[in-house]
């Protein structure tokens, strides 16, 4: 269905401060329209290349510039990440998600690892799903000849608050990724986070510009900042659970078919602040222990929970076919050894020379 209404900020904004009852009132209205209010998607992150990247977004600890924990980690191998996916698949989750901490994808020998982990887990039977950064349209074409479901690529916060947060990578780059990957078959998961010393009216705006695209994400994951020390926010106060009920409600509005994930954040939220995320239109979570490099509910909670709510996980593919894995000898899409001009803004970000003022 075409969900075309052009939302504007003033909206939006008034939707978002409605009264509590009322916006869950009307987004759970909307969840009950076009999905099953009892069941959610669960999925696995796991992170396939950890730490070492060379971008700044100011949230991350696995930016190779800010001094945090987070230990740099080679690529995992094939095996290992079959691995993964089988206990992944065992403890109940639908989708397998890889996350590697490049800024873009190359082609050569560590992005064929990659496609061979995809075709592998697909054979499995689980969604598969890769944030890789970066993907030109050839390379978008050849994960999906691999078998992958779905590609996350999240916008992160609006375009105006954006330049707050990350200088070395556009946002308008952002966007062109999705579109390369809107030109396959490869669904698009793309959402942000709060928390970050946005506004109200740079959330709204971040919810916009996904309900304006043709289609909408299949996807949508709102977090919730982890601050995480070493990074230039890692002092930001917690969001409260109701600020995430409300972001999950106003998502659920302004994005009817959409799976609106739960995402990180969940450790401190309580269950029945999580219940009421659900109930206003929150149907997809984040499982295990870890979201890449910060804290996550453990899967036996979360299915304590399930439990004690009624909801039960949605299956692999219930919402889209299986892909097919074409193997690599078959394969119609090869490497150009492209050498995509991916812009790096000029602007500085206030707080990151703050916090390298400090260090000095």
């Amino acid at each position: 269905m075409n969900h075309s209404k052009k939302w504007t900020r003033d909206e939006v904004v008034s939707l978002y401060n409605k009264p509590l009852m009322d916006l869950l009132f009307e987004a759970a209205s909307v969840h009950r329209k076009y999905h099953d209010p009892n069941k959610v998607q669960v999925s696995t992150l796991v992170s396939i290349k950890t730490g070492g990247c060379p971008e700044d977004c100011g949230y991350c600890p696995q930016a190779a510039r800010y001094h945090t924990d987070v230990k740099a980690k080679e690529l995992m191998g094939v095996e290992e990440v079959i691995a993964k996916g089988l206990e992944a698949k065992a403890s109940g989750s639908s989708r397998i998600c890889m996350g590697a901490a490049w800024r873009n994808i190359k082609d050569g020998p560590e992005f064929d690892q990659v496609l061979e982990m995809v075709r592998s887990l697909n054979k499995l039977d689980i969604e598969v799903c890769c944030t890789l950064g970066m993907i030109t349209e050839n390379q978008a074409h050849r994960l999906s000849e691999a078998g992958l479901y779905a590609y996350n690529h999240n916008i992160d916060s609006s375009e105006d608050y954006y330049e707050e947060i990350i200088s070395t990578r556009g946002y308008k780059d952002r966007l062109q990724t999705i579109q390369n990957v809107r030109k396959t078959n490869i669904t698009v998961c793309s959402g942000g986070i709060i928390g970050m010393g946005e506004s109200i009216e740079n959330r709204a705006d971040m919810l916009i510009t996904l309900a304006s695209m043709t289609p909408h994400p299949e996807s949508v994951p709102i977090n919730a900042l982890v601050p995480v020390k070493g990074t230039p926010i890692g002092e930001m106060e917690l969001v409260t659970s109701w600020e995430m009920v409300r972001m999950v409600a106003t998502a659920r509005i302004l994005l009817p078919e959409t799976q609106v994930r739960l995402s990180a954040g969940r450790t401190n939220m309580s269950q029945e602040g999580q219940a009421l995320c659900f109930f206003a239109g929150a149907n997809s979570i984040f499982a295990g222990d870890q979201l890449l490099t910060t804290p996550n509910p453990d899967i036996n909670d979360d299915l304590k929970m399930f439990e004690a709510l009624g909801l039960v996980p949605q299956q692999p593919f219930e919402k889209h076919a299986q892909r097919q894995t074409v193997e690599a000898e078959n394969a119609q899409f090869h490497a150009l050894g492209e050498k995509p001009k991916w812009s790096r803004p000029d602007h500085k970000i206030q707080r990151n020379l703050e916090a390298q003022t400090k260090r000095k």
